[in-house]
């Protein structure tokens, strides 16, 4: 990366000579290239467009390594743009250091083709929102871990930005992203955060996630009238509590919150949606999230629990694990391939060296493969955890072995916890639902799985119709398919 995360060198982009001149529309003024300190970064896709900014993810072309970062851009024409960034960069600048806060890395001036100088900011590259989380729960919910993680996560980074004197004033799914190198969820977009007490914003939170005093400010700023409707750092916690009852109903509850039923009395709603759910968490003290959400979400902001209070939540306490879909949502580098291997192959040591080798040379053709198990006994037994050198990879070979066969089994392609796996705890199902699936977090010992160095990867063939094979591989020596079809045998 260009520079280090806890500055903000100031670099001047110029624009590429290759690059055209072409007419003031809006597709010309997307940008294809960034210079950013010196090198050369390509704009992959369009991440995100406001009113007066848009996110891009770049990745750098300067230098044989593969760095991806977030460019937000602001509109040189776009009314408070200059304003928008100056405010941005200073609150950013000001709370660096903390995991859950996404990082700056630095910030530039760009000039496009068109002469027009525009500011940006150089960001740390996060992956899934929470908004887009909710789109994949289908109205079902989310699971109490990653109800739980996501709540601890952000309420750390509360903490800090509540003791650093901040508001966030604009906390919704949207502006909270899962990191997969960090493993956490980390806070975005400070255009709209002040210093408690000194408020120069005139419009805070986005509608459905607004505080009733945030709503009654905004109201008189509408009306043209200045007063003091007392906004503190208590409107982020009844923003989270409305965003964490979303995650454990599935439901949007933009209408809900602003109906008059909502207002007069908000905790009658909340035992109404916990008490819906009942059915699909069995045996799990969903009470203690009821309670805590209830906590945020007083009428009176000086009743509302405090993100360091809420920490200590009884709810934060319990020892959840994810459930398989929660492992496919969100990419960290280390992968686990299901339905793979049958117990008769793991303990025939030939056969279990051979699919050792099979799959390290599959996985390779992804990325850096760091280190490769296949647990022989429980818990984990039979299936295979690939740590790589970056989540990168990782997701990118999620996306690949997905629906593969491996000796005509289709495999199931996860994620897992890097941490977990650092610390040699293994998942074991042990019951539950969708909602309240229960593991076991299990130790294992060297002696009792399959852990092997990357060192000599012979050249037993791997067949993926897609790929022509490699020199000297013969199509019935394969395990891996794309077709369906069962795999022959190897020769003995």
């Amino acid at each position: 990366m260009a520079c280090s995360s806890g500055t903000s060198p100031v670099g001047t982009a110029q624009p590429p000579p290759q690059l055209p001149v072409a007419s003031p529309s809006a597709e010309a003024m997307k940008p294809v290239l960034f210079e950013i300190f010196g090198e050369m970064w390509k704009v992959q896709a369009r991440l995100g467009q406001g009113g007066s900014a848009s996110v891009y993810r770049v990745s750098s072309v300067s230098t044989g390594r593969a760095s991806s970062a977030a460019v937000k851009e602001f509109q040189a024409d776009a009314q408070g743009g200059d304003y928008g960034y100056l405010k941005e960069r200073a609150v950013l600048e000001e709370i660096q250091g903390h995991k859950n806060i996404v990082t700056l890395y630095g910030v530039f001036t760009h000039h496009n083709p068109l002469g027009i100088a525009t500011r940006c900011l150089l960001l740390e590259l996060l992956d899934v929102s929470v908004s887009e989380l909710l789109v994949r729960a289908s109205n079902q919910g989310h699971s109490m871990w990653l109800i739980q993680h996501c709540a601890r996560d952000v309420l750390e980074a509360l903490c800090f930005l509540h003791r650093e004197g901040y508001v966030h004033a604009d906390l919704k799914p949207r502006n909270i992203l899962w990191s997969s190198d960090d493993e956490c969820f980390k806070l975005i977009d400070f255009g709209l955060s002040f210093k408690e007490g000194h408020q120069d914003v005139k419009y805070i939170q986005t509608d459905g996630y607004r505080a009733p005093e945030a709503e009654l400010q905004n109201s008189l700023a509408r009306a043209g009238l200045e007063g003091d409707s007392g906004c503190t750092t208590a409107v982020d916690m009844c923003s989270l509590g409305i965003i964490l009852l979303e995650m454990f109903s599935g439901i949007k509850l933009k209408e809900t919150v602003k109906s008059q039923e909502w207002k007069d009395n908000s905790a009658a709603i909340v035992d109404h949606i916990f008490s819906s759910n009942s059915a699909v968490y069995p045996a799990i003290p969903v009470y203690h999230l009821r309670d805590l959400i209830k906590s945020m979400l007083h009428n009176n902001p000086s009743r509302r629990s405090t993100a360091e209070a809420a920490l200590i939540n009884p709810f934060f306490s319990i020892p959840f694990a994810p459930h398989i879909e929660d492992l496919v949502l969100l990419p960290t580098p280390v992968l686990r391939l299901l339905n793979v291997i049958d117990d008769c192959h793991l303990h025939n040591d030939d056969e279990y060296e051979e699919i050792i080798e099979d799959m390290r040379e599959e996985c390779q053709k992804y990325g850096s493969v760091i280190s490769l198990l296949i647990p022989k006994e429980n818990p984990g037994k039979g299936q295979v955890f690939v740590e790589y050198a970056n989540a990168g990879d990782s997701k990118e070979a999620q996306r690949l072995l997905t629906g593969r066969t491996f000796d005509g089994k289709f495999v199931v392609a996860t994620f897992y916890p890097l941490s977990a796996y650092k610390r040699g705890y293994l998942y074991q199902t042990v019951q539950g639902t969708q909602h309240g699936t229960m593991f076991h977090f299990i130790y294992w010992k060297g002696r009792s799985v399959g852990q092997h160095s990357l060192e000599g990867v012979t050249k037993r063939a791997i067949h993926n119709s897609t790929r022509p094979l490699l020199k000297g591989q013969q199509d019935t020596h394969r395990r891996f398919t794309t077709d369906g079809e069962c795999s022959p045998d190897p020769p003995l």
